[in-house]
């Protein structure tokens, strides 16, 4: 947003929004909006009351503590409303199955199957179909978590280390780009001038450490002779004329090597890494269904999308025609704002109901009645006892 251009808008109360509820605006960031409520008497989030100052230790060096999330400034979050579904309902636009539908969903079921036949699916004779419907409830939750960590390089840039009472800024002042909403990632990024200068801890300043394999002394052990100063048939050793040791071919006969942490520049510079941590909190429920249809299968199947509700905070379904789907918003919304709003910034908020079709085939095989169901908008099949298989090596579903 470029200078003198006045900020954005507060954004419209959602629609069904009960009373009083707050609206929200967006605040500029650097590669997205940073969308928050906006609370009554606002003016500018209060922030986090925690240290600016990197900590040191003994000789000046910086501690490495276990880095923890940040908490965000305060005031994100507003008070939930409630968002009302009316009547009339969206009336269901998936057509009724039929029963050459069944039965095309049953032969590919069989012939994906190596032990199952495939003469049963078309000879059966089906007697009923009983349609039924459950409701899957999704909310997602776009939250953003920062912490710091100390990290440090081989100092190679004079001049390039923090001035002296120049504070760093704080975690959530630092502007970086958000990513596509709700699709995970994790960024790392410089905290700027929170860096500092100092020697390189493991060869103390000299560029150069001791070799591990002659710990010092620029010679080791024969690699011809063992150490034995002979050969074969009693020769003397000509690679270490008989001494048993020979020039150390790591360190070359020095003695030491170049410093692997500081690689020979003797200092090193400390600064604060920035982690920033975006998830994609999911919450998914679903109502009751079939007591001998395995509820796990419809996961897996997707449904007609009746009610999509996105913002910066949702508020909870009310008034919807299966009473356990309210419920469920109520729980999952206060769940995820109670396990967020503390250590996490919430981006955004999505919540969605799919109605997913179950359908009960009742058929008759060789005078016998059988059961199998067909559910979701794939017509996947679930048939726990098809009567003809030859073995028990295949799944059901």
């Amino acid at each position: 947003m470029g200078a003198g251009t006045a900020g954005p808008a507060p954004h419209p109360r959602p629609r069904w929004a009960a009373p009083g509820s707050p609206p929200v605006r967006a605040a500029a960031a650097s590669g997205g909006a940073r969308l928050r409520p906006l609370l009554s008497g606002d003016t500018a989030p209060a922030r986090p009351q925690h240290s600016r100052r990197a900590s040191t230790a003994w000789w000046g060096r910086p501690e490495h503590p276990k880095a923890k999330p940040v908490a965000p400034p305060l005031g994100l979050q507003g008070e939930l409303g409630q968002q009302r579904i009316r009547p009339p309902f969206p009336q269901p636009s998936v057509p009724p199955l039929t029963e050459a539908a069944a039965r095309r969903a049953l032969l590919r079921f069989v012939a994906a199957r190596r032990c199952y036949g495939s003469r049963a699916a078309a000879e059966l004779v089906i007697r009923e179909l009983r349609p039924h419907v459950t409701y899957r409830y999704r909310l997602e939750t776009f939250s953003e978590s920062r912490l710091s960590e100390w990290a440090f390089e081989p100092f190679t840039k004079p001049g390039a280390s923090r001035p002296p009472g120049d504070i760093p800024p704080d975690l959530w002042d630092v502007e970086v780009g958000v990513p596509p909403l709700f699709q995970g990632q994790t960024r790392r990024c410089r905290v700027p001038r929170s860096a500092l200068v100092r020697e390189c801890h493991r060869c103390h300043g000299r560029g150069r450490s001791q070799c591990g394999a002659c710990h010092g002394a620029g010679r080791a052990r024969c690699v011809t002779c063992r150490g034995s100063r002979r050969r074969l048939k009693q020769q003397r050793c000509q690679l270490c004329s008989g001494t048993g040791r020979s020039r150390c071919s790591t360190c070359s006969g020095r003695g030491s090597k170049t410093c692997t942490t500081c690689q020979g520049e003797k200092k090193l510079r400390h600064f604060r890494q920035l982690v920033i941590t975006w998830r994609n909190n999911v919450f998914e429920f679903v109502s009751e269904h079939h007591p001998n249809f395995p509820g796990e299968l419809l996961s897996k199947v997707s449904g007609e999308n009746i009610f999509k509700d996105e913002n910066v905070v949702v508020y909870p379904i009310v008034d919807f025609p299966e009473p356990a789907i309210s419920r469920a918003s109520r729980r999952a919304i206060a769940e995820h704002s109670a396990a967020f709003a503390s250590s996490s910034r919430i981006l955004r908020q999505r919540q969605t109901v799919e109605r997913i079709p179950i359908t009960e085939v009742h058929y008759q095989y060789s005078g016998k009645p059988y059961l199998y169901y067909i559910y979701g908008l794939e017509n996947k099949v679930y048939a726990l006892d098809y009567p003809e298989r030859c073995c028990c090596g295949c799944n059901i579903v």
